[in-house]
């Protein structure tokens, strides 16, 4: 009679357990993450950088607009029509040249008037040593100005409103991460960033206790900032375009972080988790040296991006 007892009770807390953990899934996370995006420039069968986050069910950020991500986006199922936030990391095409496509998709999803919010880098100034970048204020203008390449959409299926917001480059290693929107509970932080000559940021997503940090692309000198704005992220979203040197073409060093030094910030920022994403075909074809490298210095679980997986922090 006893081990029956026992038994049944077994049963018991089994069932208790399993009904529980249902409970836990059916329950929608504050944030997820959709990746519509998991390449680089390359014609490699994925499309460019790109991410959206969903925000207590519904899309509502997007950060970068690789060429490509329009298609994943139409694959997910997933509408616009609530979007509001774009997140710019830098104005390389292959982060901002679905731009226009996402935009046209958000005003046809809705004949309501639409007004988004864009953050992105300030220019740079025209010089021999590097390229010249313009300012986002300037790079949405060129695009959806009175006089843009694609003035038409602005008042093509619904009033589009672009409201730009330039974070300026840094000046020097101790500038602080600060928080550029706020709305009931969702927090956006940004930090300036460094990919060679072309001005970058930083972003840090944080609502009801989770938190996923966008390096965008990055190099040596802009780790220090990625590494105040990301401690103790649940997730890191890492652009992973090298192998170790001398893996990799010398110049991209210049502009990127190998899996050494990913490993190297990601256990040093305590990070719960890696999504290695950016990827080209050097690092999706040696994943297992990228996950040797990074395993050095980081425990924590390692992801490789594909264009349409979805996570939750």
């Amino acid at each position: 009679m006893a081990r029956c007892r026992w038994i049944a009770a077994l049963a018991l807390a089994s069932m208790c357990a399993a009904t529980a953990a249902a409970a836990a899934e059916s329950v929608p996370p504050p944030l997820e993450l959709v990746v519509l995006g998991s390449g680089g420039p390359g014609a490699t069968g994925r499309a460019s950088s790109s991410y959206l986050l969903i925000v207590d069910s519904v899309p509502r950020i997007l950060i970068d607009a690789g060429s490509g991500s329009f298609v994943t986006l139409g694959k997910t199922g997933l509408s616009l029509a609530a979007t509001d936030l774009v997140l710019l990391t830098h104005l390389h095409i292959d982060h901002v040249g679905e731009l226009p496509g996402l935009f046209k998709a958000r005003a046809v999803s809705s004949s309501a008037p639409i007004t988004f919010n864009v953050w992105g880098p300030g220019g740079s100034k025209a010089s021999p040593a590097g390229a010249y970048f313009p300012s986002t204020a300037s790079f949405l203008d060129r695009l959806f100005g009175p006089r843009g390449a694609f003035a038409y959409l602005r008042d093509f299926a619904a009033p589009i409103t672009l409201v730009p917001h330039e974070l300026p480059a840094a000046e020097g290693d101790r500038e602080a991460a600060h928080v550029i929107f706020q709305d009931r509970g969702l927090e956006i932080r940004a930090i300036t960033g460094h990919h060679g000559d072309a001005p970058a940021v930083i972003y840090r997503v944080d609502h009801a206790g989770r938190s996923v940090t966008f390096s965008g692309d990055i190099d040596a000198q802009g780790l220090p900032h990625l590494l105040q704005i990301a401690h103790d992220s649940d997730l890191l979203v890492f652009n992973t375009v090298v192998l170790d040197p001398p893996g990799s073409p010398a110049i991209l060093y210049t502009l990127h972080s190998p899996p050494r030094a990913i490993g190297t910030l990601a256990g040093a920022a305590h990070v719960h988790r890696l999504l290695l994403s950016h990827l080209s075909p050097a690092t999706n074809g040696d994943r297992a040296a990228v996950t040797a490298s990074i395993r050095r210095a980081y425990s924590g679980p390692i992801d490789f991006a594909e264009d349409g997986m979805r996570l939750r922090p």
